[in-house]
């Protein structure tokens, strides 16, 4: 398949959005649920569908390597995610996207030599995994009415289906509300085998307020999420958000 859009022509895409945030909305939620979605966004903040981050990092590629990056979610359509990895001091440019149903992985050492060339139904599934779990950079949409909430002590799941996938997402939560951790299972195939759904979540260190919006910006993420499996060999990503606009 074929990318399309530039990073740049999906965030112009975006719409911005109708209506803000009022607590009203959320009052038939669980208590805790409440409290998570009211400290991630706050009172008046218009309801984006749309975010674009900046961020910067550490990705595991047969040892750790650093990264910068550029991220555009827009609900309705999915997200493409640019980066530059240095390996030994030489760049690895590309990326990850999901557009419309489709995702793919396209690496270039120098932004030439192709390195990385993945598509097809495999790929697109956990891609669209990967979109849906990244909504905690883009909270307005866990609030709409396609999402079903439950919630036992400081632990909360959400329930909807997005992206041509189901997706059950487990979210623990601080006193004060702020997100502690996320995990749900995603389409992938850590190991080398076969795909299949295996845990994959992160721990957030830090968090950050951007035009009304309260989000993880420093965390670990990784497969096996929950078990030794995460430390020993899941981890695979860390990340600093540097900025986030919505629209």
């Amino acid at each position: 398949m074929k990318e399309t859009l530039s990073l740049d022509d999906l965030w112009s895409s975006a719409q911005p959005g109708a209506r803000v945030f009022d607590p009203a909305q959320v009052l038939g939620l669980p208590e805790r649920v409440r409290l998570y979605l009211e400290h991630a966004i706050a009172v008046g903040t218009p309801l984006a569908s749309a975010v674009r981050l900046r961020m910067h990092g550490e990705i595991k590629l047969k040892g750790w390597h650093p990264f910068t990056a550029e991220q555009v979610i827009l609900w309705n359509r999915g997200m493409i995610w640019r980066a530059t990895v240095r390996m030994f001091g030489m760049p690895i440019r590309g990326g990850d996207f999901f557009l419309d149903g489709q995702g793919a992985m396209r690496w270039k050492l120098f932004g030439i030599l192709p390195v990385v060339n993945a598509a097809g139904p495999d790929i697109s599934r956990s891609a669209a995994g990967r979109v849906n779990i990244e909504s905690i950079w883009l909270p307005s949409v866990l609030c709409g009415e396609g999402v079903s909430w439950t919630s036992v002590g400081k632990r909360l799941h959400a329930r909807f289906s997005a992206h041509g996938e189901r997706a059950g997402i487990d979210y623990t939560v601080s006193s004060n509300g702020g997100l502690e951790t996320v995990c749900m299972p995603r389409w992938g195939n850590p190991d080398g085998g076969d795909f299949h759904y295996v845990h994959c979540g992160g721990f957030v260190e830090e968090e950050g307020t951007f035009a009304g919006y309260t989000i993880p910006t420093r965390m670990r993420v990784g497969w096996h999420f929950g078990t030794d499996g995460f430390e020993q060999e899941g981890e695979f990503f860390r990340v600093t958000i540097d900025d986030a606009i919505y629209r």
